[in-house]
């Protein structure tokens, strides 16, 4: 059904009423046939326009669904729903392409802060005389190239969520500044005389060892503690090995769907030959080489598959 409630035909305060109560629209008499149609034509187009967004967010949740059934990734899913509904900083640990993002995704989907903003940082692909700005934001004139007031990523993320990844490759002076937004819970611009109260969840990831990066002075030990209330590790997937089948499935399903490819299967032996493999790049590299093989191999996926396309690769 298109309408929430019917349309209505009747006096103005009894239409109001109406709408309140749930009705898409109400048409007064006489009746007006060019009304009428307009008044469906919005309501075909809200009703889309809803669908639509459902399928989207579907599809986002998609994108970021963390895929296993090991012990190891149990175990972050478990501590995600324990963690997600608090306000508590969260320092999530792993090598590269373990999938670290996707923990810092659904710590924000499943907490309070879930309809407001989850403000992405990567630290290490920010310039080191920029980062400050970056996060704190600036004033007009505070720099050469400041030629307008600016909101850093802190006052953008207010009521929502700032995650910073590769936070181990944070320079000292915004490590400094970090520290205080974090124990006062307010900023100051680049340039500025005022504090900003700020309301953030801060959660960071890193896939440095950072007690390493405390002995050699490189990381802030108080910063560190600030951080770490919770720490959740991401596995890399030699020690998940487990999870495989389901992330080729998952991954040969997505692809197909993305690339309008009919449906992939893949042999037994080619799982097990895929489970043998190192995979020091994780689940990052094991998709490229899913994608690879489901773009050059015919309908079944198979151990020569495996040895042509994956092996002779990694050997190259």
């Amino acid at each position: 059904m298109l309408f929430r409630s019917p349309f209505f035909h009747a006096d103005i305060e009894t239409a109001v009423e109406a709408l309140k109560n749930g009705a898409f629209d109400f048409i007064q008499k006489p009746l007006d046939l060019n009304r009428i149609l307009v008044s469906v034509r919005h309501a075909i187009e809200k009703e889309f326009l809803v669908t639509e967004t459902k399928r989207l967010k579907k599809k986002i949740d998609k994108k970021y669904e963390i895929i296993g059934i090991s012990p190891a990734i149990a175990e972050v899913k478990e501590l995600i729903e324990k963690v997600a509904p608090t306000n508590t900083r969260v320092l999530i640990t792993g090598e590269n392409g373990t999938g670290k993002e996707l923990v810092a995704h659904w710590l924000h989907e499943k907490s309070n802060r879930a309809n407001n903003p989850l403000i992405e940082v990567n630290c290490a692909a920010i310039p080191y005389e920029l980062i400050e700005s970056v996060l704190f934001g600036h004033e007009k004139g505070s720099f050469t190239s400041a030629i307008k007031q600016k909101k850093g990523n802190f006052e953008l993320a207010d009521k929502g969520t700032l995650f910073l990844d590769e936070i181990g490759d944070m320079n000292l002076a915004a490590q400094a500044k970090m520290l205080r937004a974090l124990q006062e819970g307010k900023i100051m611009r680049v340039g500025g005389e005022k504090d900003i109260p700020i309301d953030v969840r801060v959660i960071a990831a890193t896939n440095k060892n950072l007690q390493e990066e405390i002995k050699n002075k490189t990381f802030r030990e108080d910063l560190y503690h600030r951080l770490s209330v919770i720490i959740i590790h991401v596995p890399p997937l030699r020690e998940r090995i487990e999870d495989i089948p389901l992330l080729a499935e998952h991954f040969i399903s997505q692809i197909c769907e993305t690339e309008n490819l009919p449906t992939f299967d893949i042999e037994t032996d080619a799982i097990k030959a895929l489970q043998k493999l190192p995979w020091y790049g994780n689940i990052r590299e094991f998709r490229n080489v899913i994608e690879r093989l489901t773009i050059l191999c015919n309908k079944t996926i198979t151990m020569q598959d495996i040895e042509k396309y994956v092996i002779a690769y990694q050997n190259n």
